[in-house]
């Protein structure tokens, strides 16, 4: 085994049958496991966990997961946390977009012994990972409840060499409550023949991430940027991703520098993932920088007036706070936010993403349009109703309140 657990919490009692027995303990004592294997995850997972706590109705029990829990350590310490479990398994993992698993999963062999000594009232898994799909399976044949996080996103394309789409669908045959980020999703499944009664509208906890972190009002951490934004009254376009298409990176570099050059009352943080692009010298207004934290992403997301992004995860956060999103790519539009004008695709040349950055920097007009829809991901309550929604469906609580059909924008400094 490869799992460690920090003893600041109580020991469980051992089997399947106890489970029965903890329904007579007080509430505090049943503990429901919070799978994170990515910081993603992590990222959506730390709200859940705060407010189960707040509530006082379970215990929330976080379990740093597969090959990257150092990243999820890192992630829940924006947010006071640290997981209370962390299972070092090898797992199945995708490498450059191509899943990599030989159907012998030692992260689900983990996890499924973990839970033959500390049986959980529930476990949460989030996304489409195979961390979540290991946790779910391992759950399932043990009988325990599994609540899916984000569940009902759909490509409909089960050819992705990722395994995305069949690792959502296989999730969705053993999940015992559907927790949908859109009406769209939950439409999904529905569609899949899920029964109704299994499936709730709660917004994606992103939202509730990105206001936990952004309230707080922290300095920058990275020392460039914060360098650039002190005292800087220009306007902030931030360029992220990972550089999906070929040469993605180094085509966005080129895209910061001319915007730079166009307007002259914009600053350009352009965060890139692989290394392939160098400080660009001779403008001091295009930082560019590696991988960001989540709290200085979240605030430059407040702070922005235009995001360019591939990512759907920074799609959802800069529409959350009404801050438009041009998304380089050539397929896979975020079609939720598309329902909003909120995030649009555009191609992933250099002209292209300059062309469209530039007709929403030089009208003001067009920009507050795009800006104006309300956002599809939700009003920042998802993690009190996944917290809610855990505790109803062991007898604990109430059926929450679906999330409303049209949520109003959250305010950004973009707006100030």
């Amino acid at each position: 085994m490869s799992y460690y657990v920090r003893e600041r919490l109580p020991p469980r009692s051992t089997g399947i049958a106890n489970r029965d027995q903890d329904r007579g303990r007080p509430a505090m004592q049943r503990e429901v496991h919070l799978i994170g294997g990515t910081r993603s995850e992590a990222i959506r997972l730390a709200p859940v966990t705060l407010a189960m706590r707040e509530a006082g109705l379970l215990q929330p029990v976080m379990i740093a997961a597969g090959k990257h829990t150092g990243t999820v350590t890192r992630t829940l310490a924006a947010f006071g946390l640290e997981p209370d479990i962390t299972v070092e398994g090898t797992g199945n993992d995708t490498v450059e977009g191509t899943r990599t698993d030989n159907g012998d999963d030692p992260l689900l062999r983990e996890l499924d012994e973990l839970w033959s000594v500390r049986t959980p009232a529930a476990v949460i898994v989030q996304g489409d990972t195979t961390v979540s799909l290991a946790a779910a399976l391992a759950a399932f044949w043990r009988r325990i409840p599994v609540v899916h996080l984000e569940a009902g996103v759909r490509s409909d394309d089960l050819s992705s060499p990722s395994a995305q789409e069949p690792d959502r669908r296989l999730l969705a045959q053993v999940a015992s409550l559907h927790l949908a980020p859109t009406p769209l999703a939950a439409m999904n499944l529905l569609d899949e023949r899920i029964a109704h009664t299994d499936v709730l509208v709660t917004g994606t906890t992103v939202l509730d991430a990105t206001l936990a972190v952004t309230t707080r009002r922290t300095p920058f951490q990275n020392p460039a940027v914060a360098a650039a934004r002190t005292g800087s009254t220009n306007r902030l376009v931030l360029i992220t991703g990972y550089g999906s298409e070929a040469g993605g990176e180094p085509r966005m570099a080129a895209a910061a520098r001319e915007l730079a050059e166009r307007h002259p009352d914009v600053d350009v943080v352009l965060a890139v993932h692989s290394g392939q692009v160098d400080a660009l010298p001779g403008d001091s207004r295009v930082i560019v920088t590696g991988p960001l934290s989540y709290p200085d992403l979240s605030r430059l997301l407040c702070e922005a007036y235009l995001v360019v992004a591939d990512s759907d995860g920074v799609a959802e956060e800069a529409t959350a706070f009404g801050v438009p999103t041009l998304m380089p790519r050539d397929g896979g539009e975020p079609a939720a936010s598309l329902t909003a004008d909120c995030a649009r695709a555009i191609g992933a040349d250099t002209e292209a993403i300059v062309t469209a950055a530039s007709a929403l920097l030089t009208s003001r007009f067009r920009r507050d349009a795009m800006a104006a829809g309300n956002t599809p991901y939700g009003d920042g309550l998802a993690a009190r109703r996944t917290a809610q929604a855990a505790a109803a469906l062991l007898g604990l609580a109430p059926v929450p309140d679906a999330m409303p059909v049209s949520v109003p924008v959250l305010p950004s400094g973009a707006h100030a």
